[in-house]
C-alpha cells in the first residue's frame, strides 16, 4: 500500500509540475498577445514618437563618432557648429597638418570653399561688426544710414562714411597733422552700380582671376558698408603707402581710433584678398585693439566672436 501511495504522490508532483509549466508557458502567450494587440492599436503619433526615440539614439552614436575624428574639440571651444561637421572632417582630411581648433576656424570663415561659392547676405546690417567678403554679399539697393562727407582737410571731395566712422577718421587724421603727417581719404563709400563699373573695368583691363584678388564683386565690397577707407598722403600714389611715414603711423596708431588694416600681410587665405597698406576698416575701438593684438583678420575675429 506504501508504494502505491508513493507513486500517486509522484504522478501528483509531476502532475502538478506540467500544470505549472502549462500556465507559465500560456501566460507568456497572453503577455506577447496583449502586446502584439497594443502595437496594433497604438496610434500613428506613438508609433512615430518610438520611432524617433530609437533614430535619436543611433544618431547619438554616429554623431559621437564624427565628433572623435575631431578629438572632440567641440567641448574646447564655443564656435563650433555643429551642421558643419562633415566640412570640418572633408577639410581635416585634406589638411591633415593643421590641428583641429584651426579645422573649425577655417570651415567656419569658408576657406574650405571655392571663393564666391554660395554666398549668403550679410548680416548685422549698419553696424560697426558688419562683415562683407568673398561669402556675405549686400543687396543691390543696401545704403549704410547715416552717411556723412569727411571734412576736405583731410579727404578729396565728396568722400562719405557712416557718421561714427566719419568723425574717427577725422579725428585720427587731425592727430597725425599735429605730427606733421598727412593722410587722406580718397576711396569711402561705394554705391553697388559704382562698384559694378570700377569692377568690370578691372576685369577689362585685367582679367576676372586677376581682379577678384584685389577688387569685391558687386555687393561684395566693403567699400559699400560706408564703414571703408582708402587713403593715401598726397604725394606718393597709394599702392606706395607702406613706404611713407603715415603708414608707419598708423601701423602704431590706427587701433586707438577704431581702424584695423583690413587687408593684411600673410591673411590671403582668410580675407580672400591680397595684402593692401592703404585699405583700413573701421570697427570700433574695442575689436580694433584685440584685432591689433592678436594679429588676426576680421573675419577670424568675427567665426570666433561673434554670434549671428
Amino acid at each position: 500500500m506504501g508504494t502505491i501511495r508513493k507513486r500517486k504522490l509522484k504522478i501528483k508532483k509531476k502532475n502538478f509540475t506540467i500544470f505549472l509549466i502549462c500556465l507559465i508557458l500560456i501566460t507568456l502567450g497572453i503577455v506577447k498577445g496583449v502586446n502584439r494587440i497594443i502595437k496594433i492599436v497604438q496610434s500613428p503619433k506613438e508609433i512615430k514618437e518610438e520611432k524617433k526615440t530609437n533614430n535619436s539614439t543611433d544618431n547619438n552614436k554616429v554623431k559621437d563618432e564624427r565628433l572623435n575624428k575631431l578629438n572632440n574639440v567641440d567641448k574646447k571651444i564655443d564656435y563650433f557648429n555643429y551642421d558643419y561637421v562633415d566640412r570640418y572632417i572633408s577639410y581635416k582630411e585634406k589638411n591633415k597638418d593643421i590641428d583641429d581648433i584651426q579645422i573649425v576656424k577655417d570651415v567656419n570663415m569658408n576657406v574650405d570653399k571655392n571663393q564666391y561659392e554660395n554666398p549668403t547676405e550679410a548680416t548685422k546690417l549698419n553696424e560697426n561688426i558688419i562683415l562683407v567678403n568673398k561669402f556675405h554679399y549686400l543687396k543691390k539697393d543696401y545704403i549704410p544710414k547715416n552717411l556723412e562727407e569727411i571734412n576736405k582737410n583731410y579727404a578729396l571731395s565728396g568722400m562719405k562714411l557712416v557718421n561714427y566712422a566719419k568723425e574717427a577718421f577725422e579725428e585720427l587724421a587731425k592727430d597725425a597733422k599735429k605730427e606733421k603727417l598727412n593722410i587722406v581719404a580718397m576711396s569711402t563709400y561705394r554705391s553697388y552700380d559704382y562698384q559694378v563699373d570700377l569692377y568690370n573695368r578691372y576685369v577689362k583691363s585685367d582679367g576676372k582671376e586677376a581682379a577678384d584678388t584685389y577688387s569685391g564683386r558687386p555687393g561684395h565690397s566693403e567699400h559699400q558698408t560706408g564703414l571703408a577707407v582708402d587713403v593715401f598722403n598726397n604725394n606718393e600714389t597709394y599702392t606706395n603707402f607702406e613706404k611713407t611715414k603715415e603708414f608707419e603711423w598708423m601701423q602704431e596708431h590706427a587701433h586707438e581710433y577704431g581702424f584695423i588694416l583690413r587687408f593684411p600681410k600673410d591673411k590671403e587665405k582668410e580675407t580672400g584678398y591680397q595684402y593692401e597698406s592703404w585699405h583700413y576698416r573701421y570697427v570700433g575701438k574695442d575689436i580694433a585693439k584685440y584685432i591689433k593684438n592678436k594679429n588676426i583678420s576680421l573675419e577670424e575675429y568675427y567665426v570666433t566672436k561673434i554670434k549671428d
